[in-house]
């Protein structure tokens, strides 16, 4: 599995862009979306929702499971992925490109946030 350099991670297995003009975007990891299995349902938050880092604010539901999606920052949802609503399996066969979940205006971000290599790490246990 290879982990965008340029993104962050967080322990809950979302990823993180870098935020331009203070919006971010939000999308689970590779790794999350194999261990799922096929997504079949996503439930996002609103555009206009307040997210807390580390907090639930979504549901992912696979033909395994149902996983509850973690905000990793804090701030206001300015945007949602209508694609990934109406064809939920993008999640799977694109997680860091057209499989985005969310995007946020961040006002508070964690210190523990992890690189690439740092995730990399976290996840080979």
């Amino acid at each position: 599995m290879s982990n965008p350099q340029q993104l962050r991670y967080s322990k809950e297995h979302e990823w993180l862009s870098t935020a331009e003009d203070g919006v971010a975007t939000v999308g689970i990891t590779e790794f999350a979306a194999k261990a799922l299995g096929d997504v079949v349902f996503a439930q996002l938050p609103e555009v206009g929702d307040r997210v807390t880092a580390g907090e639930s604010c979504g549901e992912l539901e696979s033909t395994k499971s149902v996983s509850d999606l973690y905000s990793p920052v804090s701030g206001e949802i300015t945007e949602t992925n209508q694609d990934v609503v109406d064809d939920p399996s993008l999640v799977n066969s694109a997680p860091f490109e057209g499989g985005w979940l969310f995007r946020v205006r961040v006002t508070e971000e964690p210190d523990d946030l992890l690189s690439a290599d740092e995730y990399a790490a976290f996840t080979s246990n």
